[in-house]
């Protein structure tokens, strides 16, 4: 007869035992021994009809094409900028990949110099992780002023909320500018007290990523510390 041991969203350690049974099937993070589904990873547990899947709770940034991505310039060369993704693999920004026409020659310095944050979309990753980066879309730019915080890269789509309801929420109660990449790196903008009350919300978001309930929590939260009524739509969060 088969089991499953563990709830829909509980928090399960490499090596436990999620269900008993041929019933149901391994998915991404977990692997069958016998008759038991074992974790292969920390994450959260995601049953999906017969499948569990673990959403990893660890681990670093893999670049991906399409993400959007905040990135420091590391080095400046003749050909564009090297840039720093919070992970194990640097990018390149290349001169054809910004929103300006570049002259042969140019101080390159003055579009983006070392030290310098960017937000940028990936625009290729190869077999070898050689990745390229663009600046030209809506958003993507040069960052000026703020600060620059990590979180865990499997807790941005939480902190991001379900068609950015949560990071809407966020900007609402602290009139902060705010974005979010997907490579673990959030960029906030705002007075110096809304914007150490947008870490800490972030901070909360990421820590209880896995409670039920938290977009409407983390709005009385901010309700009750701003003494703002939030209006955010939080149906299915």
């Amino acid at each position: 007869m088969s089991e499953l041991v563990v709830k829909n969203k509980e928090v399960v350690v490499p090596g436990e035992v999620l269900a008993t049974g041929m019933d149901y099937l391994p998915g991404q993070g977990s692997y069958r021994e016998g008759d038991n589904i074992h974790a292969s990873i920390l994450g959260l547990v995601n049953v999906d009809g017969r499948a569990i899947k673990l959403i990893p709770l660890s681990g670093r940034y893999l670049p991906k094409r399409g993400d959007t991505i905040i990135g420091k310039v590391i080095d400046v060369m003749m050909s564009g900028w090297r840039v720093e993704l919070n992970c194990a693999y640097s990018a390149m920004l290349p001169l054809m990949g910004t929103s300006e026409y570049i002259m042969k020659g140019a101080d390159l310095t003055k579009y983006f110099d070392l030290g310098d944050f960017m937000v940028a979309k990936i625009t290729n990753v190869t077999s070898q992780k050689l990745v390229d980066l663009s600046t030209k879309g809506p958003g993507l730019r040069k960052l000026s002023g703020g600060r620059i915080m990590e979180v865990n890269t499997h807790k941005v789509p939480r902190i991001i909320g379900k068609q950015g309801s949560m990071v809407s929420m966020i900007k609402q109660a602290t009139d902060c500018k705010i974005i979010v990449g997907q490579n673990g790196l959030v960029w906030i903008l705002g007075e110096p007290d809304n914007e150490l009350l947008a870490v800490k919300t972030i901070q909360k978001i990421e820590k209880e990523s896995h409670v039920s309930g938290l977009t409407d929590k983390i709005k009385e939260f901010l309700e009750k510390e701003t003494g703002k009524k939030l209006e955010v739509n939080v149906n299915g969060e």
